[in-house]
């Protein structure tokens, strides 16, 4: 029984020898790690594989798919309003084209753009920057007629009578932040150009563009709507706003 034992103790003994020849004592271990931090400059480092996570300071994934889905669930509550003809959501597109038209200038972010990077936007415009320089500052007329009703009487624009359908053509290239029906206006199209200016084609027969179209200068926007008392003749609405203000168009345009 007692040679047993002395015999286990020596295999015990044996593998440990083993061991500290192969690895080293547990002092010796320390040494060797201190020796690699000094070698090399760093500290040696160890990481569960189980545990290890790789995190970026400046992202956070569960925040990114938040805000992906709130930005899916806000286009399609916008598709949702747009597509249903119902009234009673009439307010709340109002209210989305209201924030296109005055938190969002196409046009001078095309300008911006192009200032910064030397190229127009595609979708915005394709003339080239020779063409742009060269391209005459005043407005065109929108159609040939007679102004009925000044701006000192009107506040705002001034009516045009021309003729019966005649075509009614943007004074300006642009884009078209509103095309639909106002109060007091009818059948309306506001172009927003490049210098944050705009231009109001109102009292419309029929409408040639759709929103957010890029209209180059002299491009029908619509008809004029046909006078009642006249069916020769045909009147539209015609406004320039700069800022907050309208100016009298008749100081760039001349109508007759």
């Amino acid at each position: 029984m007692k040679r047993h034992a002395r015999d286990i103790r020596k295999r015990v003994e044996k593998r440990r020898k083993e061991r500290r020849h192969r690895y080293g004592t547990p002092q010796q271990q320390e040494l060797w790690a201190v020796t690699d931090e000094q070698r090399y400059g760093q500290p040696v480092v160890t990481y569960d594989h189980y545990t290890f996570e790789e995190k970026h300071p400046l992202f956070r994934k569960e925040a990114f798919i938040l805000k992906m889905l709130l930005s899916a669930c806000l286009v399609l509550i916008t598709a949702i309003l747009f597509k249903n003809p119902s009234g009673s959501l009439e307010p709340a597109r109002q209210f989305v084209k209201d924030t296109m038209e005055k938190e969002f200038q196409f046009a001078a972010v095309s300008q911006w753009y192009e200032k910064q990077f030397g190229e127009p936007l595609a979708f915005l415009s394709t003339k080239t920057e020779n063409e742009l320089k060269t391209a005459p500052k005043q407005y065109a007329v929108p159609a040939s007629g007679r102004v009925l009703e000044s701006f000192q009487k009107n506040g705002q624009g001034v009516m045009v009578e021309t003729a019966s359908n005649a075509k009614v053509e943007a004074v300006n290239e642009g884009i078209v932040i509103f095309a639909g029906t106002k109060e007091k206006l009818g059948k309306t199209v506001i172009i927003q150009h490049a210098d944050g200016s705009e231009s109001w084609y109102g009292n419309l027969g029929s409408i040639a563009v759709k929103l957010y179209d890029f209209v180059e200068t002299g491009k029908e926007v619509g008809t004029a709507m046909t006078s009642s008392h006249d069916q020769a003749r045909a009147v539209f609405y015609f406004a320039i706003k700069q800022g907050d203000h309208f100016i009298d168009p008749i100081q760039v345009i001349s109508f007759e």
